[in-house]
């Protein structure tokens, strides 16, 4: 019996993982999947010729990812892994597969049968060899495999806490700012996060909306000459197949007084071979298209997250970063430099740092909003103005992104903290810190 950090696991062994240098972009990150001494510095490995149509399967595969695979998949050939497809099949979405992999703690087991009830839970193959089997304190094991935490309430706190609901116009649609509309394309994501605000929705099993969903929302856009910006978010609508994608997108394209379309997703971190050629000269018609990339922590920042964004760089995609502030994960300085930092290298500006928003089960996550607005402060002249985000609150009850400073805070009352947002309209966050 081994213990760690006070947890306690049974049967579980570690070896020293390696810490090296990547040259693909000339940055340093710890390789989290435990090597022995003698190993190779970590490299590229390129997809050889004659595994399958190479042209349109992703191009590497970094020794990390051949480590992970020749341990838990070895039977896998490259132009499998590489194959966006056999990632989203292979998903890690049962205790089983956890246990196959990483030496769980009792309170990790606990909560994926907790009251005889099933969290949602998924990641990759690809993002499952990020993460430290045996290390329960690493920052990104600690945003995709629950604990019994989620389980706990806290005042303030609802399944729906931005009052997206209560901006539905169509099935999918939500309008809730004046110019622009949200699109849910789909319910599903290839990767779980433990925080996410939609959790009501996402990994519930429904999958993709069908036409019929979508083709209601479009009916709508089209009646309202006001809606000149869309974000298509999910899920994750880069999980959808590339046909339909194409249609929602070329749909939308064709609605006249809609200028500009926003995908939201965490693909390129953490499912990378969906960014494949063939989809990149797709979305490369419907220009001008824009990317918010949820980015979490500098270990997603990967010989293939690099190069995924390469390509829709190259493609002329504007690409932006939206990262959730985490107790634990990244609420330090030192850590969200580097991510941003990172992010700056691979053509993707940091945007939004957003509080995190109080989702059942999420306060083991939530800083208080004075340690954020120190966090930007300590950003603030030390770096290069491009790469310090937005620090936003998403305002509960669907007042819409507010930015965080002095200014636009109003008073507590209660352990409650009154904002006011683009509206003038105040609005209340659970926080106490003031």
């Amino acid at each position: 019996m081994n213990s760690k950090n006070g947890y306690t696991f049974s049967g579980c062994t570690r070896t020293k993982p390696a810490s090296v240098k990547r040259n693909t972009i000339q940055i340093e990150y710890s390789d989290p999947v435990p090597a022995a001494e003698d190993e190779e510095p970590p490299g590229l490995v390129s997809v050889l010729p004659g595994q399958g149509d190479t042209a349109e399967l992703f191009p590497i595969i970094s020794r990390r990812s051949s480590s992970f695979r020749a341990r838990y998949f070895p039977d896998t050939r490259d132009d499998e892994w590489n194959d966006w497809r056999w990632q989203f099949r292979n998903r890690i979405h049962t205790l089983k597969g956890l246990e196959r992999i990483f030496c769980l703690s009792d309170d990790e087991k606990d909560a994926l049968v907790f009251a005889g009830r099933r969290l949602p839970l998924s990641l990759t193959p690809y993002y499952a060899s990020l993460i430290d089997p045996l290390d329960i304190s690493q920052p990104l094991r600690k945003t995709v495999i629950p604990g019994l935490a989620e389980f706990v309430s806290s005042p303030g706190e609802s399944v729906d806490p931005l009052n997206e609901e209560g901006h539905c116009v169509a099935p999918g649609l939500f309008h809730r700012y004046p110019d622009r509309v949200l699109l849910l394309a789909t319910n599903t994501c290839s990767v779980n996060c433990r925080y996410c605000t939609r959790s009501r929705v996402v990994g519930n099993g429904n999958g993709a909306m069908g036409r019929k969903d979508w083709d209601e929302a479009l009916k709508y856009i089209r009646a309202h000459g006001e809606v000149r910006d869309v974000l298509v978010s999910g899920g994750d609508p880069l999980t959808l197949p590339e046909k339909s994608l194409e249609y929602l997108l070329s749909s939308l394209r064709a609605v006249p007084h809609v200028e500009i379309i926003r995908l939201g997703t965490k693909v390129p971190m953490v499912l990378p071979q969906r960014i494949t050629e063939s989809l990149v000269r797709m979305l490369k018609k419907y220009h001008p298209l824009w990317m918010s990339i949820h980015a979490t922590h500098p270990d997603e920042i990967t010989p293939e997250s690099s190069e995924a964004c390469s390509r829709l760089a190259d493609a002329g995609i504007p690409l932006g970063s939206q990262t959730v502030l985490l107790k634990g994960v990244n609420n330090n300085s030192e850590t969200l430099m580097n991510l941003f930092h990172k992010l700056m290298i691979i053509r993707v500006r940091p945007y939004y740092l957003y509080q995190c928003d109080p989702i059942a089960g999420s306060a083991h996550f939530r800083t208080t909003v004075r340690e954020g607005i120190e966090l930007i402060r300590s950003l603030r002249g030390f770096t290069s103005g491009y790469a310090v985000p937005h620090y936003v609150i998403d305002a509960p009850g669907g007042g819409g992104k507010i930015p965080i400073s002095p200014d636009y805070i109003q008073g507590t009352v209660n352990g409650k903290l009154t904002l006011r947002n683009y509206e003038g309209k105040t609005y209340e966050y659970p926080d106490d810190s003031l």
